[in-house]
């Protein structure tokens, strides 16, 4: 909307303005979009009001306006004035830090920021909330720029303020995670363990256990308290066409751009048949870059392209229930930049979860969830509030991945020429002390080789090569991977002989690029999605004998592969020449079984017989499995997972009764 009133006006209205007239009217001005307007109004009412006794809060307010409008030295001056005249008054440090922070000045931030924290010695009412704000502010900016362990003391500290801050807790138990700091759930007296579990992400707990029943218990937590319920949520789609000649199929992603989840999309668009479906792509994600090949790819092979990324969560799903949208797939889940409460408004009678985000989503909205029979077998459906459809390989896979031309050579990458060369490209917030031990074990027992990991920080690296020299395995044979452009980093693969999964969370896309390059990926599959994707591209790629389903399975392949060379070969042999005809890198049947299924699904909400999620006793689970020290007890290990959990169950319902329910508790 345009601004309405003429400046004149403006300044005529402001001069007779109370502080809270001033706060209200900029407020609905801004609702209806008048931005310019509420810039004025306030510009108007600071020069005609120099000495009101408020002048402070104003002045911050104003400066959030040209923030907004990217007026950045303007709301840096309002800021300064607002502390100037009263230096007791936080809220301005805090922004001033951002500020600085966005224009690259990280340590002129940290100064405000630090501020705070001199300035409240005493912590009491709207303090805390400074203090915390404050200190989660450091620790995000020293994140950025790769101190770690100063940013996870940060959010300790926060913690111990106010222990009730779930998303603190939810970052610190990452930041530990991607630190190969184990235990990653080390309570203490002011956070116990069930508060640090129960504010875990539904993410990281897909790399934390291999427990499908208490992930669907968290993701269900997470919905609730995270996500939420929104103002309103559609139950009628009067846009949305009842019988279509093409089916309206949109796609919420944040990754429509050059990561990890795009790569696996590049195709997935352009595949579609259009006689069948109308593809919408909803972009959700960061500014992407003008010279991106995958954004452009995106953006050019959607029929309808829309970004919504500056949208709130309401008017991106009244855009979506506008284009009559049938069948809306989640491409992110919750991932960084999901916008799950775009999804809990129903902007489709049909809500899809797919790809992005390795597991179920325990919503109440999203009915069906894209596998496989190796991803999801039929005794495992229990474990998922959606209801399963299979495909016959769950990830697709990028055929026009870039590679580079240059010839890599093990000297190039400081590997020994005579050794054999096991890798794991994996991120290091999938490396556990289990899956580390078990990958010393095969060290120690293939005394010829050495493990190729991709970097991470320069003390993480470090951390992990001592726990390695603590179990007899000497540095030299930890080599560290620097990090480079994908289509190099790719062109290095075949250097390794051998890709040694993690677990319980492995290498999805990551498998991917191996197997393309020709590099076996020997995996551990348990019982959780996330476990259990590797396995799945695997078996899609010809190789099902490189599918551990046992420790002692994995360790005895991964032993025996290190010790024949000629075995080794045998393989490479065989994904170089099923390359071009295996089912995993032919996208195009994954397509075309997917649009079977949109059209059974979009049926089912004709006949009134769509899935809906039994949400029940999952705040039982919850309680019952955050209970568990699960880095003492490695759960995928256990012979009999379901007879386990009933008998946790069965302790907890003898002091406190639990209804029975479908999945694992029959009272």
């Amino acid at each position: 909307m345009t601004d309405v009133l003429a400046p004149s006006v403006i300044r005529s209205m402001a001069r007779g303005f109370s502080v809270f007239d001033l706060i209200k009217t900029a407020e609905t001005m801004k609702a209806s979009g008048q931005d310019a307007s509420v810039e004025l109004l306030y510009a108007s009412w600071i020069q005609q009001n120099p000495d009101n006794p408020l002048l402070y809060a104003v002045l911050f307010n104003y400066s959030v306006v040209l923030s907004d409008l990217g007026k950045l030295q303007p709301a840096r001056e309002c800021l300064e004035r607002a502390i100037a005249i009263n230096a007791d008054f936080m809220p301005p440090y805090i922004n001033m830090g951002r500020l600085y922070e966005r224009t690259g000045a990280i340590g002129m931030a940290v100064v405000q920021w630090s501020a705070v924290l001199s300035k409240l010695p005493q912590i009491n009412g709207g303090g805390i909330t400074y203090k915390t704000t404050a200190l989660n502010q450091i620790a995000r900016t020293l994140e950025s720029t790769n101190e770690e362990e100063s940013a996870e003391d940060m959010l300790r500290q926060s913690l111990e303020i106010d222990p009730r801050q779930r998303e603190v807790a939810q970052h610190w138990l990452s930041l530990r995670q991607r630190q190969c700091k184990w235990p990653v759930v080390s309570p203490w007296d002011r956070v116990d363990q069930k508060t640090l579990m129960a504010g875990m992400s539904p993410l990281s707990a897909a790399a934390y256990t291999d427990d499908p029943m208490l992930h669907l218990a968290m993701a269900w937590n997470y919905n609730l308290l995270d996500v939420g319920t929104p103002p309103q949520a559609m139950d009628q789609w009067p846009l949305v066409e009842q019988k279509p000649a093409r089916l309206k199929i949109g796609y919420l992603c944040s990754d429509f751009r050059e990561h990890a989840l795009g790569h696996l999309l590049a195709e997935v668009l352009a595949l579609h048949d259009r006689s069948a479906v109308e593809v919408h792509a909803y972009y959700c994600g960061p500014q992407a870059s003008e010279t991106d090949p995958l954004h452009g790819g995106f953006k050019e092979t959607a029929d309808h392209w829309f970004d919504v990324s500056l949208m709130d969560d309401a008017a991106a799903a009244q855009r979506i229930a506008a284009d009559g949208i049938h069948i809306l797939v989640d491409l992110n889940g919750y991932t960084r930049e999901g916008r799950t409460k775009v999804i809990a408004s129903r902007p489709a009678p049909v809500i899809v979860n797919w790809l992005g985000y390795p597991g179920t989503m325990g919503s109440p909205y999203h009915h069906y969830i894209v596998a496989d029979e190796w991803i999801i077998p039929a005794d495992s459906e229990k474990y998922y509030s959606e209801q399963v459809v299979r495909v016959p390989c769950y990830q697709p896979t990028n055929r026009q991945r870039l590679v580079s031309d240059k010839v890599h050579t093990r000297a190039d990458a400081g590997l020994p020429e005579d050794k054999v060369v096991y890798c794991c490209f994996n991120g290091s917030h999938k490396i556990t002390r289990f899956t580390f031990d078990r990958w010393l074990t095969i060290l120690g027992m293939v005394p010829d080789s050495v493990l190729w990991l991709l970097g991470s920080t320069e003390i993480n690296d470090k951390r992990l090569i001592d726990h390695a020299a603590q179990r007899g395995i000497s540095a030299d044979r930890i080599i560290i991977a620097a990090k480079l452009p994908n289509p190099e980093h790719l062109a290095r693969y075949p250097l390794a002989d051998l890709f040694l999964d993690t677990t319980p969370y492995g290498a999805h896309t990551t498998a991917s690029d191996a197997l393309w390059m020709g590099v076996p990926v020997l995996t551990y599959s348990g019982r959780s999605f996330a476990s259990r994707v590797c396995g799945s591209l695997l078996q899609a790629a010809g190789l099902p004998e490189l599918v551990a389903t046992t420790e002692d399975e994995f360790l005895d392949k991964a032993v025996e592969l290190g010790r024949d060379r000629a075995a080794v070969q045998a393989l490479r042999d065989r994904l170089k020449a099923n390359r071009d005809s295996c089912t995993l890198f032919n996208p195009q049947i994954l397509i075309a079984e997917l649009e079977q299924h949109y059209r059974r699904m979009w049926q089912a909400h004709v006949d009134g017989t769509l899935p809906q999620p039994d949400l029940r006793n999952l705040d039982v689970y919850l309680d019952v499995g955050s209970s568990v020290k699960h880095e003492e007890l490695e759960i995928q290990t256990l012979d009999d997972y379901e007879g386990w959990w009933r008998e946790q169950l069965l302790k907890r319902h003898r002091f406190r009764p639990i209804p029975p329910d479908n999945r694992l508790f029959q009272g």
